[in-house]
């Protein structure tokens, strides 16, 4: 039996959403049925409708959801109705990656996540005109409801606010899972983040939960840097108006950071990290950046400083574990992330997109 819901629908490549109402499926026994309570805009979103990456359009895009179980297939064992829960990335649980507990480097990551459809081909979601890809990273949250995959579904405190922990699904998660699940940084240590939107604050607040004693925060924007300071970075570089590579040595004494995270996926900017490692640093790249897209890097002199650089997704994290371990920081005071948030109504999601873009938000949620 379908079911009415009001959704904003990525029409075309580079086309604005348009929110309507589709007809949502029945869910299937291995799904979960969630009303949506909030969802982050993050910018992989952006970059599906763009045409970046390959998600076939017209489709329902959103995946950092959060939201209460309304109903639960059969063969769900993990969450039961009424439960609150974030929304995370898909990943197929058998794959030789996923059964080492790797799931962000799932080997069916595209499929999963991107392809738009069941594992069946099916679409949960249609309009008058045809099908709607839904299932985008295993829920397509931008929905007032979505019938989700069940290794999707994070259950969580439910004395926590849902409009605050929905972008623990994606960016938070990302930025502060390669920190602490990826580079894990000794107390003590360096660390410099090149752009302070969500994953990067993300990851300055987990710089300082690890023990960090120098986290540098690098911008163009002066509002940003501010943000930065405030959430723990303990010295800031705006790169419009500074030497980046200048300024990292003297604040470090000439001896190079001991850890590097790139958000921006800017080539230049990465050279920018790189050449900022002190010996035996690490650079680590979250940034999504389109296919084909190089990255020179200097191996001559540099050969004896014995650097690392790695890509990293969803911050190598297992999100039914480290989503609720972040949702305890936050508890604390330590993990301060609701300083980032900026709520808009679906009505508005094209203006939290540019908003997005442009900076204005650090992180907008949209709440149902």
């Amino acid at each position: 039996m379908t079911t009415t819901v009001t959704a904003a629908v990525a029409p075309a490549t580079g086309e604005p959403l348009v929110v309507r109402e589709l007809q949502l499926d029945a869910p299937r026994p291995d799904e979960v049925r969630v009303r949506l309570v909030a969802t982050g805009v993050c910018h992989t979103d952006a970059i599906v409708r763009d045409g970046i990456y390959p998600t076939p359009l017209p489709a329902v895009l959103g995946h950092e959801g959060a939201g209460v179980v309304e109903a639960v297939g059969d063969e769900i064992t993990t969450v039961a109705v009424g439960d609150h829960v974030v929304l995370s990335a898909a990943y197929c649980g058998h794959c030789r990656r996923c059964r080492a507990g790797q799931m962000a480097y799932c080997e069916h990551l595209m499929a999963e996540d991107f392809g738009g459809r069941r594992r069946d081909g099916t679409t949960s979601l249609s309009s008058e005109e045809g099908p709607v890809s839904s299932h985008f990273f295993g829920q397509s949250a931008f929905s007032t409801y979505a019938n989700v995959v069940e290794n999707s579904v994070i259950k969580v405190d439910p004395a926590a606010p849902l409009e605050t922990l929905a972008p623990l699904g994606c960016g938070l998660q990302t930025g502060a899972g390669a920190v602490l699940n990826e580079l894990r940084p000794e107390p003590g240590t360096s660390l410099v983040v090149f752009g302070v939107g969500a994953v990067g604050s993300a990851a300055i607040m987990a710089a300082r939960v690890a023990g960090c004693t120098t986290v540098i925060a690098v911008d163009l924007h002066d509002s940003r840097l501010a943000l930065g300071e405030e959430i723990g970075a303990t010295h800031t570089i705006n790169s419009h108006k500074a030497d980046v590579a200048d300024e990292i040595m003297k604040i470090t004494n000439g001896d190079g950071v001991d850890y590097a995270l790139d958000t921006t996926a800017v080539p230049a900017l990465v050279q920018q990290a790189a050449a900022c490692l002190g010996i035996r640093g690490t650079l680590a790249l979250v940034g999504a950046a389109r296919p084909g897209t190089e990255v020179p890097f200097e191996i001559g002199a540099s050969l004896v400083k014995g650097w690392t650089f790695k890509t990293v997704i969803q911050g190598s994290s297992v999100p039914q574990v480290f989503i609720p371990r972040l949702v305890e920081l936050w508890k604390q005071g330590r993990f301060p992330f609701d300083k980032l948030i900026r709520t808009y109504r679906l009505q508005d999601i094209n203006t939290a997109f540019a908003d997005s873009a442009s900076g204005a938000t650090v992180k907008p949620v949209i709440v149902f």
